[in-house]
């Protein structure tokens, strides 16, 4: 099925819903004018719609696979890359002074949406390398930001992160691998890492791995953790590709989706590899790498709902099913309606929650300020867990939408919903998201959650001249939500928080969902005045349920006994 851009989307966000004009106004991202950003847009738009998007069914039905220790790629996917790398898509926001555009993370963000949607296989690589750029600039040595900073952002080498191990998980601190110490200034690094995505292709000239792993010295835990860049292929100063390093892919899992997306088990037996970041100070720099990739992550899942929305629109569009009226096609009943009306009213607040998120940490680099720092940080786990919990809910409504042909392969439904499952449990499982937000990111006592809240109340107190009912239940919402958040900075025992952590998020979410709803319905036509309202009466009330939940705190939960569970 042909996929098409969503640029009018995105085009209208930024110039009336997030903010981006807030970032074209700064001096560091002046040049990020209209005509460019939509110069942006549209190519990207192009190139996934013509190159990409012809690729997704091959990474499905042709998966990545080894062969003889080499890792051979889905058909096409080779070609695929080439377009990515060609037009500069990976280091769009990469520093300049490497060969980067410097283009605000906004506009990467709406590129990397559309890819997602695309071939969300195949888009992975690139989101792994542009993290790796990000940790990089912030963290390594000036000689290996020469070296390897280049050749990243220009594609004609990848990047990955190591940081999971089979005892080690999300508890990254239990891992065994170790680093020793060469005498000349690199280490020798030894250990097995799991789930590495893209940990090798056969059309990049190298593979830099960013490695986690603990010196003699280190302390047990996650302050005792260093990084290592890892490459592959060992380079010399200019380069210049060297000897293969002592390091090995395993083997490729079998999974659930994303076939066309190698994800190794990684082998390292004193592989040569170099400090990023101070010793000991790992996990401050694979964070950065972390973050980037939550955002990426979080639109990851957007893409995927946005595919399977126009996958499902199209099949009810043509198929005649029962008494329907109109045009006889079962996009006629109402329960179909239903469906796809919310696909796409989520998939909107999905989508504006990652943008603000991403003019946000815009913000944040062009100012330094701390309000804006907060805010993006903030943001992250929300954008991150709600962006992949609309993939999961969209594509599985996608596959009901379809109905029985949804459950046949050939239909192509069930690979957005087996695709986007893991964005959920990757880059930190929606879970730690949530807990982070109501832990670390509420330590401030909730200030940056009440800006917002404040934002929110603003917007709808301006729009309640004309749309009364609208902007009295955001308003409304907002306030509960404000209470509610109140209610959790009070709890000193982190488990009434951790208790209802996911529907707290959950509810943050569907807040920012119908401010920015709202506010299009403020600046737009009358049919996004028309999906502002389905969100605004049918789905925002759910935060009412979930604000409850969260206000019970943990002991009812608690109380009941592993054995009563298993009962």
């Amino acid at each position: 099925m042909p996929y098409r851009a969503p640029v009018g989307d995105f085009r209208f966000l930024m110039d009336h819903v997030v903010g981006f004009a807030d970032v074209a106004g700064t001096d560091q991202f002046s040049e990020a004018t209209p005509d460019m950003v939509d110069a942006i847009l549209t190519e990207a738009a192009k190139m996934c719609e013509e190159v990409l998007a012809p690729l997704n069914r091959n990474g499905d039905l042709h998966p990545a696979h080894l062969e003889n220790g080499v890792v051979r790629t889905s058909p096409g996917f080779a070609d695929g890359y080439a377009a990515i790398a060609e037009g500069g898509w990976i280091g769009m926001s990469a520093m300049p002074e490497n060969g980067g555009m410097g283009l605000p993370m906004a506009l990467t963000t709406a590129v990397n949406e559309m890819m997602a949607s695309a071939c969300l296989s195949l888009q992975l690589n690139p989101l792994m390398t542009q993290g790796q750029i990000e940790a990089l600039e912030h963290h390594a040595s000036d000689a290996i930001k020469e070296l390897y900073l280049p050749k990243l952002i220009s594609g004609e080498w990848c990047g990955t992160m190591n940081l999971t191990e089979p005892q080690a998980g999300s508890d990254v601190g239990a891992l065994r691998s170790k680093a020793e110490p060469n005498g000349d200034g690199s280490f020798a690094i030894s250990g097995q890492k799991i789930y590495i995505s893209w940990g090798d292709n056969d059309f990049t000239e190298n593979v830099c791995h960013l490695v986690l792993a603990r010196l003699p010295d280190g302390v047990p835990g996650t302050k005792g953790i260093s990084l290592f860049m890892v490459p592959k292929y060992i380079p010399d100063t200019d380069g210049t590709l060297g000897k293969k390093n002592d390091l090995r892919v395993v083997s490729l899992e079998h999974k659930m989706g994303l076939h066309g997306s190698p994800t190794a088990v990684m082998e390292y037996s004193g592989a040569t590899g170099w400090l990023v970041g101070p010793e000991h100070g790992g996990m401050a720099a694979m964070f950065t790498m972390m973050n980037n990739a939550r955002l990426g992550v979080g639109v990851q899942g957007i893409g995927a709902a946005e595919g399977a929305l126009q996958h499902a629109l199209t099949y009810a569009q043509d198929r005649k099913q029962g008494k329907a009226p109109g045009t006889g096609t079962i996009i006629e009943h109402a329960d179909v309606r239903r469906m796809l009306t919310t696909m796409k009213a989520d998939i909107y607040a999905a989508r504006a929650i990652a943008l603000m998120n991403a003019v946000a940490i815009d913000m944040a680099t062009a100012t330094d300020d701390a309000a804006w720092k907060a805010r993006a940080a903030f943001l992250t786990p929300i954008g991150k867990a709600f962006g992949t919990d609309v993939g999961i809910e969209a594509s599985s409504t996608g596959v009901q939408v379809h109905g029985g042909m949804g459950f046949i392969e050939e239909t192509g439904a069930a690979q957005y919903s087996r695709d986007v499952r893991v964005t959920a449990i990757y880059e930190g499982t929606n879970g730690i998201q949530a807990m982070d937000l109501v832990a670390r990111k509420l330590m401030d006592g909730g200030e940056a959650a009440f800006r917002l809240l404040d934002e929110i109340e603003q917007g709808a107190e301006a729009a309640k001249a004309t749309q009364p009912e609208l902007a009295g239940a955001v308003w409304d919402a907002a306030e509960s939500l404000r209470e509610t958040t109140e209610w959790l900075v009070a709890q000193t025992d982190l488990n009434n928080r951790f208790a209802g952590a996911v529907p707290y998020l959950r509810a943050f979410a569907r807040v920012l969902g119908g401010h920015v709803h709202l506010t299009s319905a403020m600046a737009g036509d009358e049919a996004r005045l028309k999906l502002a309202t389905f969100y605004i009466k049918r789905l925002l009330p759910e935060h009412t349920g979930l604000l409850a939940h969260v206000r019970e705190g943990a002991d009812d939960l608690m109380a009941i006994t592993i054995d009563e569970l298993a009962a």
